[in-house]
């Protein structure tokens, strides 16, 4: 959790509050981490971060959207932000969907 408030700090995203969220409340095995905020102006924030070794393709953007829609059921919010830290390749066509719906990407090393 510290490298990524750390990054997320470097990005000029602070948080009042952050939580770790725990996967199994909203019945994914997933390797994801899953964070929920609330910044300097009082907005819901989602983090996700994905730190996989294959790339990350629509397919997977498709079931990212999906684990965020059970997530806004679990959590009774409507996020004002959706953050995606992502270590692995992404796909174009992945990242367009994304940046459709309004997600902000963050490559990390």
């Amino acid at each position: 959790m510290k490298k990524v408030v750390e990054f997320l700090k470097d990005k000029n995203l602070i948080f009042k509050k952050l939580n770790k969220i725990d996967l199994k409340l909203l019945g994914s095995k997933k390797k994801i981490e899953l964070y929920e905020g609330v910044d300097l102006h009082s907005n819901y924030v989602a983090v996700f971060v994905i730190q996989n070794r294959s790339r990350f393709v629509k397919k997977s953007a498709l079931e990212l959207i999906e684990l965020f829609e059970r997530l806004k059921e679990l959590q009774e919010h409507n996020y004002k932000k959706k953050i995606l830290l992502i270590s692995s390749p992404l796909c174009s066509k992945a990242k367009e969907y994304l940046k459709e719906l309004k997600w902000k990407i963050y490559a990390t090393v």
